[in-house]
């Protein structure tokens, strides 16, 4: 079998702690990547909104919160389109384990363009990959991306402006739904430039009685001043 090609990014995520992390999204359904985007790539990334022909969506339109999104279907960033391959080949195994341990007969395939090669098979061409523009009392409910019948259990999230900074407000809340428990929120502390895997819906978690399926959806909240420029990084397109 061929040797896959490396992307410039692979040998940085490489001297990550990986034992550390499969834990991390084992136990809490997320982990946080800190200072993986310099300041200058978190820059360019956010300056994508002004590319022409982007997919503008109002929150207030899909009853979703309010501010802007911003779809990455007129073409992803060089730089971010290589972040996805690295960080999808890093997140398989961990996808493969977590459906090994539901039961579940799927295995994704180790690279992503195979995977997309799925997605349109199934006929999810529509990319849910986005810039999130929030001004002042803007936000987002909870919510999942999680549309199709091709979905990567896994998604990377990122903020490209700078908390304290460049705004107010606009934390990341995720919020975990446990069989018989009320719902578990976390808020995660994220910094210009820190990247946060995130479970998309779905993951198993460890209870007294064995493995079982707990549900997760994100949010942002209100932000209080200033602008907030988001990133979330699907690995799956939806219908």
């Amino acid at each position: 079998m061929a040797q896959r090609p490396m992307t410039p990014f692979d040998a940085k995520l490489d001297r990550l702690d990986w034992t550390d992390i499969n834990a991390q999204l084992d136990t809490e359904g997320h982990a946080v990547l800190p200072a993986l985007l310099d300041m200058d790539t978190a820059q360019d990334l956010a300056q994508q909104i002004a590319t022409p022909g982007m997919r503008r969506v109002r929150l207030e339109s899909n009853g979703l919160g309010r501010g802007e999104l911003f779809y990455l279907e007129a073409g992803m960033a060089a730089a971010l389109a290589l972040w996805r391959i690295a960080l999808y080949r890093r997140l398989v195994p961990i996808a493969n384990r977590w459906n090994e341990i539901l039961g579940i007969q799927h295995c994704y395939p180790a690279e992503l363009e195979v995977f997309l090669q799925h997605n349109r098979r199934a006929g999810q061409t529509r990319a849910q990959s986005h810039l999130s523009r929030l001004g002042v009392e803007d936000y987002i409910t909870l919510h999942q991306c999680n549309d199709g019948e091709e979905v990567f259990p896994m998604q990377v999230v990122a903020v490209l402006s700078a908390p304290g900074t460049d705004f107010e407000g606009g934390e990341f809340v995720t919020t975990e739904r446990r069989p018989r428990l009320q719902s578990c929120p976390s808020v995660l502390p994220l910094a210009l430039g820190d990247m946060a895997i995130i479970a998309t819906a779905a993951r198993p978690f460890q209870g007294t009685r064995g493995a079982y399926r707990v549900n997760l959806k994100h949010a942002i909240s209100h932000v209080r001043q200033g602008e907030r420029i988001g990133l979330e990084l699907s690995f799956h397109d939806a219908p």
